[in-house]
């Protein structure tokens, strides 16, 4: 995939996938490392006069009773904090008032997209990758940015989907992390420590992983 800076981007609508799947306790935002991590490539994209519409999940949604507690709202009352321009919430995830918000942004503003999971709640349309939802999601834009390093080994509609149907780049914190990753994994007698809870999410990576190292932590 390309990068950002490979990119014609001023002027156009960028769809951006950030990782805003952020701890909360109590309706507080426990840590907003993840929010503060995504400000280099939102900035640069405000610098060159972008229409930004902003997509990411936080948690899961199987219920409506998760919708609640899951919503994106917590988040956008941060970033109001973090950015110093006109950022609006939408919450619906599609329909007449997404396309609204998005057909009247003017150059530098934002709209953030409530929770992209809440399409979960109608037969898994986001985590399935669903066609019809990753079309509509492009149509809204001009260029589809990646930047939801979190995320990417997730095949979701907008994650993947998206760039499947119009020009498509990762964004600096992504490609912070494969530079990263790429000079570790040249290092020779290396000890990797592998967190995270989910241990399901991560047998292919512990696979590939596994006959590169000299010890492998769990």
């Amino acid at each position: 995939m390309k990068k950002l800076e490979d990119m014609d981007v001023k002027d156009k609508i960028i769809l951006l996938r950030c990782d805003f799947n952020v701890p909360i306790n109590h309706g507080v935002i426990v840590d907003d490392y993840r929010i503060k991590e995504s400000l280099e490539t939102i900035n640069y994209l405000i610098t060159n006069n972008c229409k930004i519409v902003i997509f990411s999940h936080l948690g899961k949604i199987k219920t409506r009773a998760d919708k609640e507690k899951n919503s994106l709202k917590i988040v956008y009352n941060r970033l109001k904090q973090l950015i110093d321009t006109n950022i609006s919430f939408c919450p619906d995830t599609r329909g007449a008032l997404l396309e609204n918000m998005v057909q009247n942004l003017k150059s530098k503003e934002i709209v953030l997209v409530e929770n992209t999971r809440y399409e979960d709640l109608n037969g898994e349309l986001e985590s399935k990758c669903d066609e019809n939802l990753s079309k509509y999601w492009a149509s809204l834009g001009d260029i589809f940015v990646f930047d939801a390093f979190g995320s990417s080994h997730r095949k979701h509609a907008s994650t993947f989907g998206i760039g499947e149907y119009i020009p498509a780049c990762i964004g600096f914190l992504v490609e912070k992390e494969i530079n990263i990753l790429n000079n570790a994994l040249k290092e020779k007698d290396k000890v990797i420590l592998l967190g995270g809870s989910k241990i399901d999410d991560k047998t292919k990576l512990i696979k590939n992983l596994i006959n590169n190292c000299s010890y492998l932590l769990i």
